[in-house]
């Protein structure tokens, strides 16, 4: 059956609105980084736009070269600074309060509409289709929910503001600018974790493990297992890419196969110590670093800083959870 809204025009919709980024960003001649800025996002959002259309011509094993090779360059060009901010029209301050004293609250609902929309999307939207065509992509059906929240929270936001979709562009890049390279940070992660995976690293975490750890030792491996989770978290930025490699290598073969737990409880514990590490991480932007910028605090880390006690604590909470009630 054909599909109304598929993932793959959900990307070549993220492309779009990217490339007209990249286009406002070359006529900013106020920002000095201007043309490597724009190649960063050039780059990033070609991706999205180009991706399938270079498989089809090229073949995928050149075309992943080519992506790869601009995944190196985004880095390099994060790396060594080269992604800058520029100047952006803005309300006043005296436009700005006139504003919220007139929405009020009214202000929180395009937010608000994104989970609602995303979840009841997912919910009551699997499956249905008009005349033979399913509305979403029933294979990434939350993602196609999420994009469905995300323009119509857009449309909302024109309506409550008597705003111009230039002007909700406009802001975005405002908003991309001041986040920086480190907005596009959790894919790159999960493309690594991805990577991880592919290259079996949970097989080699369960044989450092029998080296130098009694496979006898249950509190030792639920130790390791939360603390590891955590810590490569912290390394990766991301639970959701330290969780196939840690759960294979310990939970799996250990905890589950020798220790008999309860997996559903084991693998979720396992999880939550995972977030530990993520409140402990700038590798974790989308939670550390962006608030920090969005926020415009002095020291971008003050929020990891305030984190970490709350985190540790969590930490050994999990240990003594996944200890105390998963096993049989």
């Amino acid at each position: 059956m054909m599909t109304l809204i598929t993932i793959n025009r959900v990307y070549y919709l993220i492309g779009f609105v990217v490339m007209l980024l990249v286009v406002m960003t070359l006529r900013d001649r106020a920002n000095p980084k201007r043309f490597t800025t724009a190649l960063f996002w050039f780059l990033f959002g070609g991706i999205f736009l180009f991706g399938d259309l270079m498989v089809q011509e090229l073949g995928k094993s050149l075309a992943y070269r080519i992506i790869g090779g601009g995944v190196i360059v985004i880095a390099l060009l994060a790396g060594f600074g080269l992604v800058g901010k520029g100047h952006y029209k803005m309300s006043t301050e005296e436009e700005r309060v006139a504003s919220s004293n007139r929405l009020k609250n009214w202000l929180f609902l395009p937010a608000l509409m994104i989970p609602v929309v995303t979840v009841l999307g997912t919910l009551f939207l699997k499956g249905v289709s008009i005349g033979g065509v399913f509305l979403l992509d029933q294979k990434q059906l939350t993602l196609a929910a999420l994009c469905v929240a995300c323009v119509a929270a857009i449309l909302t936001g024109w309506w409550l503001t008597k705003g111009t979709p230039l002007h909700a562009v406009r802001q975005s890049r405002r908003l991309v600018d001041t986040i920086g390279w480190a907005v596009i940070l959790p894919q790159m992660l999960a493309m690594l974790g991805g990577v991880f995976v592919v290259a079996n690293t949970g097989d080699s975490v369960q044989k450092v493990v029998s080296l130098f750890v009694n496979p006898d030792s249950r509190f030792m491996l639920v130790v390791i297992y939360c603390v590891g989770m955590a810590l490569f978290t912290m390394i990766m930025g991301n639970a959701f890419a330290a969780f196939p490699v840690l759960s294979a290598g310990i939970a799996l073969p250990f905890l589950i196969n020798v220790h008999h737990g309860n997996p559903a409880p084991l693998l979720a514990i396992g999880m939550y110590a995972g977030y530990c590490g993520t409140l402990m991480t700038p590798m974790a932007a989308n939670f550390n670093i962006v608030p920090a910028a969005l926020l415009e605090l002095k020291d971008k880390y003050q929020v990891i800083k305030i984190q970490i006690p709350t985190a540790l604590t969590l930490l050994v909470v999990n240990v003594f959870l996944m200890y105390f009630l998963v096993f049989r």
